[in-house]
């Protein structure tokens, strides 16, 4: 059992939400799903909350109307191997409405904020090299999606020739 379960408020979407997500990750599962029964408050047979995992992290997510809604100060961090994984779940997140940010952030249609970075990136970041990391951060400052390539040139003093 997970000690620490991020919790998902959503307003009305947390079922079309969860599908959503379980279809974009390839390692995702609907745990345990809640209905509302008559007694309510939200619409008998809905979601009234439930728990799902992707890349074995449990979520729980909740249908809580819409007093609160999701902000960057939040995001979901996903560590990706290669330029490929990057593209792809860049591409699936911002499906149907998502909106590209700087720096490899991005928001997905129910305004959840994620970050799709490269772990090259860290490596890159944390060089002793602090001439070298100064650059891929220049670098990185100026992409949305992540470019390993760009990156990995920028560290090597060749420069961003293809930022994303």
């Amino acid at each position: 059992m997970q000690k620490i379960v991020p919790f998902l408020w959503f307003d009305n979407q947390a079922e079309e939400a969860i599908n959503f997500y379980i279809s974009v990750f390839k390692n995702a599962r609907i745990v345990e799903m809640n209905r509302y029964t008559a007694a309510g408050p939200g619409p008998e047979g809905s979601v009234m909350s439930a728990t799902f995992e992707i890349e074995g992290q449990t979520f729980y997510a909740l249908n809580g109307g819409p007093v609160f809604t999701f902000n960057p100060a939040i995001s979901l961090f996903v560590n990706c191997t290669t330029q490929a994984e990057v593209d792809e779940l860049w591409s699936k997140l911002l499906a149907d409405g998502g909106v590209p940010n700087q720096c490899g952030w991005l928001t997905d249609k129910y305004g959840l904020s994620w970050q799709i970075v490269p772990v090259q990136l860290g490596q890159l970041l944390s060089d002793k090299d602090r001439v070298k990391a100064a650059r891929v951060m220049e670098a990185m400052l100026k992409m949305t999606k992540l470019d390993i390539q760009a990156l990995e040139d920028a560290a090597s003093g060749q420069g961003a020739t293809h930022l994303a």
